[in-house]
């Protein structure tokens, strides 16, 4: 029996956290990048193993998120600044 599941990012930079997740992507695992969304499928055979796929991917979407909500808060600083500069 082949245990399934899907995980859904949604927003403007999702492409942003995504793409460097799909390296990780197990031949059991399928990421499409869509327009402001990119969505993951897993595949298992047992359940143990799609829950530590999924706590794996989760734990890493958590850190790009992470960064790139760091790096375009950055850059919309210094915009700001350019701006008044």
């Amino acid at each position: 029996m082949k245990i399934k599941a899907k995980i859904k990012i949604s927003g403007a930079n999702a492409d942003l956290v995504a793409n460097p997740l799909m390296r990780d992507n197990m031949n059991t695992m399928k990421t499409v990048i869509k327009e402001k969304s990119a969505v993951t499928y897993f595949e298992a055979e047992k359940i143990g193993s799609l829950i530590a796929s999924v706590d794996d991917f989760l734990m890493n979407a958590k850190v790009a998120q992470d960064m790139v909500e760091s790096v375009v808060s950055e850059e919309t600083e210094g915009r700001i600044n350019r701006k008044r500069g």
